[in-house]
């Protein structure tokens, strides 16, 4: 379990056990039941990288929504949109390995993660990697539940491909910016595994 989660899952725990020593049984049972699910969802179990030079990962568990046209900053490029239901996986992975350019947290709305408009309106952190084929952006994206994003890294640290750069909390979603010269293998409607599942290949 990701060590963000203790923090939800002692107190529940703690209440639970509490609760069997008052003798109410009912009030025990649902405590540790909300306990496991915490923990359930703040589970981070190992991956292992594909070896392939020049893959971009999925940077999170979850179904590919969206593969879109998208100008940033004057560059053509495309946009992959991942949405992760409460049931997946909430730890982020590095797309790529290279340097965390700019981290910029900027604040928003909570619509719903699977609408459009949350990859725009949304809270979220926008990060640059600078990685040794270009400049990629992707997207930690709050939605109607998750209601923070967290990012470990800082302008400057350097990554490994797959490595765990954060987490967004119940259920969100992901944006991954690649430029043209990048091939898109995702299609929507694919089912990813962050650090794992290709998204593309950047020769």
């Amino acid at each position: 379990m990701v060590k963000d989660g203790y923090k939800f899952v002692l107190p529940l725990l703690l209440a639970g056990i509490g609760a069997v020593a008052a003798g109410w049984r009912v009030t025990a049972v649902i405590l540790f039941v909300l306990c496991a699910g915490v923990a359930f969802f703040f589970r981070d179990p190992e991956r292992l990288p594909p070896v392939e030079p020049g893959v971009v990962v999925s940077p999170a568990d979850g179904r590919v929504m969206e593969v879109a046209d998208e100008i940033r900053d004057g560059h053509p490029g495309r946009r992959i949109s991942i949405f992760l239901s409460i049931l997946d996986v909430h730890v982020n992975r590095a797309p790529m390995a290279g340097r965390f350019g700019e981290v910029q947290y900027r604040p928003g709305h909570f619509y719903n993660a699977m609408r459009s408009r949350a990859s725009a309106d949304n809270e979220q952190n926008i990060i640059h990697l600078q990685t040794e084929r270009g400049e990629m952006v992707f997207k930690q994206i709050a939605g109607a539940i998750a209601r923070r994003v967290v990012c470990w890294k800082v302008p400057g640290d350097t990554v490994k491909l797959g490595e765990r750069i954060g987490l967004i909390r119940f259920g969100s979603r992901m944006d991954v910016w690649l430029p043209q010269d990048a091939e898109i293998v995702a299609r929507p409607g694919q089912h990813v595994a962050g650090g794992v599942s290709v998204l593309a290949r950047w020769r």
